[in-house]
């Protein structure tokens, strides 16, 4: 009764409050939350012929506060509906937020795993818990939480870290990898095993960090993808290593095979999965074809937000949904098909250095280029007198940098050095560099050859122009931008 009271004052909240918004910078393709905080996505899943994705929630305010779900579904991962929050703390377990976790079908209903949150002084609980549907929609939780607990973990881990369960099912055996903690601050991946997902026993530690991996490793996700293992999860704190690992929190790709008598995962190769400044938490679900699609937060702890500062009761969006595949050991990303179905592309003249009026505030920007080994060029892009974000290429180190360092309000965090760029390595294919931009009012999302960087900006002053600087000669064998 208790969790209907709170689900009804969220929601009477959200009607009442959500037209006093500011939309001055809102996105129209990326999933937001109609007013307040919104962070890691939650419970990805494919149900009754649509995409449902959940996510953590405060309505209440633009700041973080203690956890709801808030809902959406898509027919195509591109344009959703808002559905009633499905989750807020209410009980013993959960009092002080439900935290992020995921979703399953089973017997036509569909069933959230995630971790109830309770914070007291220096008390801390985090414990696994169910809430179960039929319609998709109305959730109730499971009169038994919590379903893993301090038993399931004795001499393993620490209740106080242990979170962000992501369910699956591999046979007839249900299994659910939840995010922990060693006792000298080293991330690892415990494995759950059940019949019937309300019964679990420990299985097994999936995977452990190294010192420089990482303080805490959150939001896990297994899957078997293109005849490999991959484990992602987000760390904080991973130590720098070339141009990987440079925002405070991290997203990285553990591949390899999974041996499932010992519940092991034999690493072969790890990567940052996102080179932008704004990609956290990426949770993975499959479509009705197979495909793996992968959603993240657009945004990233412990910085400032524009919309938050100026007042406007919202922060937060998900990325472009992306579907994923294993090539040489790597992820590679490419955008949700029905993106493009939401653009009209006309071709420009690439001979040109200079558009002028031609920036949307959505908008895909597509560029082939040809690269030789002294090829440095730069897009400027949403120009207006110096303010420019700004896409460049180093055909000498195969680096591509986006920039928003002259645009916008200042977006500053925890990290040593202010960050106002991130570097990529993308090594051209068949001496070509292929770019594509998808600009959502105040997000940039660069595809290059397979990999991603992800970025949030906010104007003072709309920019409406690209520019296209070059110290050689320069070939763009396809320029397009949409309309």
């Amino acid at each position: 009764m208790l969790h209907k009271i709170e689900i009804e004052k969220a929601n009477e909240f959200i009607e009442q409050k959500a037209k006093d918004v500011n939309k001055r910078y809102r996105n129209k393709y990326h999933l937001m939350a109609p007013i307040g905080w919104m962070n890691d996505p939650n419970g990805f899943v494919y149900f009754q012929g649509e995409y449902h994705l959940f996510y953590q929630y405060y309505p209440y305010d633009s700041i973080w506060g203690p956890m709801h779900w808030g809902h959406a579904k898509s027919k195509d991962l591109v344009n959703w509906e808002h559905l009633p929050v499905a989750l807020a703390p209410s009980e013993e377990y959960d009092k002080d937020g439900c935290f992020s976790g995921s979703a399953i079908v089973k017997d036509d209903q569909l069933y959230l795993i995630y971790t109830g949150h309770v914070e007291e002084g220096d008390y801390r609980r985090e414990v696994q818990c169910l809430a179960i549907s039929e319609d998709g929609i109305h959730f109730e939780k499971y009169h038994q939480n919590p379903v893993i607990a301090e038993a399931h973990i004795h001499n393993i881990a620490d209740i106080a870290e242990f979170r962000d369960p992501k369910v699956f099912q591999r046979g007839e055996t249900y299994y659910t990898i939840v995010a922990a903690q060693t006792a000298d601050q080293r991330g690892q991946m415990l494995l759950f095993e059940s019949a019937n997902l309300v019964d679990w026993k420990f299985k097994s530690v999936v995977a452990e960090g190294e010192k420089h991996q990482g303080i805490m490793w959150e939001c896990p996700d297994l899957f078997h993808l293109d005849g490999k293992d991959v484990l992602i999860f987000s760390p904080i704190q991973m130590a720098k290593q070339d141009n990987s690992y440079w925002n405070t929190s991290s997203t990285v790709a553990f591949i390899g095979e999974m041996d499932w008598e010992t519940g092991k995962l034999a690493i072969e190769n790890y990567h940052e999965i996102d080179y932008g400044l704004d990609f956290y938490a990426p949770q993975t679900c499959e479509g009705p074809n197979g495909e793996r699609m992968m959603v993240a937060w657009m945004q990233m702890w412990n910085r400032n937000m524009p919309t938050n500062d100026l007042g406007h009761l919202w922060a937060g969006s998900m990325t472009l949904p992306c579907e994923l595949h294993v090539e040489d050991n790597r992820l590679i990303q490419t955008p949700v098909k029905g993106i493009y179905r939401q653009f009209n592309e006309q071709p420009q003249d690439s001979s040109k250095n200079y558009f002028a009026n031609v920036v949307k505030e959505q908008q895909y920007v597509h560029a082939v280029v040809e690269i030789n080994e002294e090829q440095e060029f730069t897009f400027a892009y949403a120009k207006n007198g110096d303010e420019a974000l700004k896409i460049s290429y180093q055909a000498a180190t195969e680096m591509l940098t986006v920039s928003r360092e002259t645009i916008g309000y200042p977006i500053k965090g925890i990290e040593e050095t202010h960050l106002v760029e991130r570097k990529m390595r993308v090594s051209p294919v068949d001496g070509q560099l292929d770019l594509e931009l998808f600009r959502d009012t105040s997000s940039l999302e660069v595809f290059a050859n397979g990999q991603t960087m992800s970025f949030t900006f906010f104007e003072k002053v709309k920019g409406t122009d690209i520019a296209v600087e070059s110290t050689t000669p320069l070939t763009i064998k396809l320029l397009t931008f949409s309309q």
